[in-house]
């Protein structure tokens, strides 16, 4: 019986060498020898591995998977579903919670490892990535309440845009436009963060738990741990963990649900105080509103231009978002529904085709009427003056904002992200009605406000230390109160991602007997022993 010959074995015969050299076989060498499956997944831990302090690592990541959970089925749906339906409102709820679980574990976990000293032998770009991850976090979710479509994320969107713009940042981030914070919300911050928490969990799995102070030599502490250890189940561990936090979000959403007053327009504005309304038309048109005199990135005027010293980074980002308070938020509009209003069509004829200086002549007698202005019914009462056109304009103006016209003229559907809210809120926020709301809500920057929420609900709490400068002097007081803080945020910011590489600054935990309370077991252990 015949046999077939063996075929050559392919793989004997290539260059064994040549294999070792490509990159794909050195990837996985190195990548095998530094992260092999006992580190990955141990299944034992170092003995000092015993500290409550421990938990809220594993529990920040559970309370991660939740929001990520919860925010996919969000964003699926859209902001109608969250805001009208039942189920959507308690999604929204335990997105809201599982968010406010989530910081409250990281900040825990943060701060323990800063008493630990986490960076000690050759850790200190675990601490990095560990804060820069924090610091993202932050980032998501000051989005996640931009793009909550209602009453907080409006009055959030229009006090942080003046932080900003002070910065140059605003011009190309801007908060004011629901799409793209709602992008920045569910795809690139969020992406950002698991990436930089990926990293940071494979970090600590390299270089392994830092030891206790003082239990090894400082030149010892970076090599693997050779004392006592214990069993460790890590599946076991984040299994619990995630059930307590997803029992913990369900019980907080049941019982307190979430906020969701709904949104300011401009339709109710005019509605509930037309004067105000009317008056703040008027300052729109005569170029003396907040936003005609704003500058960059609406404008090139210089009201609201905030600089340090001689350096305004506001002005060299430059005019991005173009506004022109008076074409943009009443001769504009109007020009949409003169049709079949003669009176209207004369009036914007009359005022586009007069004079500059005449113009100012007419919005300037009517600013000084407009402290005695009524509004009856849908028609303005005034003393009589020279006004020109501009009595009929506001007029129509009016009703056209009662109907809800004005909403949607002002609102933009252009552009790659959709949905731009800037111009409505900048008007809303020109008025003193807007402002009256976010006062009966404690939501002013003197009350506070960014780390506040509507109701009594928790809102952005650890946005405390930024809030906290504008209430003292000079930030509270200087007309360059923003910039002056968002450039105290930055240094402090950046000493803390570098903390572990400031000469004496990072023995500063060493110093302190927080570290003897962590490791208070291990300590008595080593001592009986």
């Amino acid at each position: 019986m015949r046999t077939e010959p063996q075929a050559p074995d392919q793989a004997a015969e290539l260059d064994q060498a040549e294999l070792s050299r490509e990159w794909t076989s050195r990837l996985r060498r190195t990548l095998t020898g530094k992260l092999p499956p006992e580190k990955l997944l141990p299944d034992t831990q170092p003995a000092y591995v015993a500290s409550w302090i421990y938990v809220f690592g594993v529990l920040t990541l559970a309370a991660l998977i939740v929001v990520a959970i919860s925010g996919a089925v969000l964003a699926l749906e859209g902001p109608d579903w969250w805001h009208n339906s039942p189920e959507g409102h308690f999604v929204n709820s335990t997105h809201l919670w599982s968010v406010e679980l989530f910081f409250f574990f990281m900040v825990i976990h943060l701060w323990g490892k800063f008493f630990m000293a986490a960076w000690r032998g050759k850790r200190g770009l675990t601490w990095v990535t560990g804060v820069l991850a924090f610091l993202l976090s932050i980032g998501a979710a000051f989005t996640g309440y931009l793009s909550q479509q209602n009453l907080d994320s409006q009055w959030i969107s229009t006090q942080a845009k003046d932080g900003m713009n002070s910065t140059g940042i605003g011009a190309y981030f801007n908060v004011l436009n629901f799409g793209q914070m709602f992008m920045w919300h569910i795809l690139l911050l969020p992406l950002l963060v698991i990436i930089f928490v990926a990293i940071h969990v494979l970090m600590v799995r390299y270089r392994g738990v830092v030891p206790p102070i003082g239990s090894v030599p400082r030149s010892e502490e970076k090599k693997p741990w050779r004392g006592r250890v214990r069993p460790y189940d890590i599946v076991k561990e984040a299994s619990i963990a995630f059930v307590i936090v997803a029992i913990l979000t369900l019980l907080f959403s049941v019982v307190f649900s979430s906020p969701d007053d709904p949104a300011a327009t401009i339709k109710q504005w005019s509605q509930v105080d037309p004067v105000d309304f009317v008056q703040t038309a008027q300052s729109e048109l005569a170029g003396a509103s907040e936003s005609a005199t704003y500058g960059p990135p609406y404008n090139n005027q210089s009201g609201f231009v905030q600089s340090l010293g001689p350096v305004s980074l506001q002005k060299l980002a430059g005019v991005h978002y173009p506004i022109n308070s008076g074409q943009d938020f009443v001769l504009g509009p109007l020009e949409t529904i003169k049709s079949g209003i003669p009176s209207l069509a004369g009036a914007l004829y009359t005022y586009q085709h007069a004079s500059v200086a005449q113009q100012a002549a007419w919005t300037a007698a009517f600013g000084k009427a407009d402290q005695h202005l009524t509004v009856t019914g849908d028609r303005l009462s005034y003393p009589r003056g020279n006004y020109g056109p501009v009595p009929t304009l506001l007029d129509n103006l009016l009703v056209m904002a009662r109907s809800g016209g004005l909403d949607n003229a002002l609102e933009s559907h252009q552009g790659f992200y959709g949905t731009d809210y800037t111009k409505p809120l900048l008007f809303l926020a020109d008025g003193g009605y807007f402002s009256s709301i976010g006062q009966k809500y404690h939501l002013l920057g003197t009350q506070w406000g960014m780390t506040n929420e509507t109701g009594n609900f928790p809102g952005q709490a650890w946005l405390w230390l930024y809030t906290f400068w504008y209430q003292i002097p000079p930030m509270s007081t200087s007309a360059n109160g923003d910039v002056m803080v968002m450039s105290i945020m930055a240094v402090l910011t950046l000493a803390f991602v570098i903390f572990p590489y400031i000469p004496g600054l990072r023995r500063i935990p060493e110093k302190i007997p927080v570290y003897k309370a962590i490791w208070r077991r291990y300590y008595e252990e080593e001592q009986a022993r």
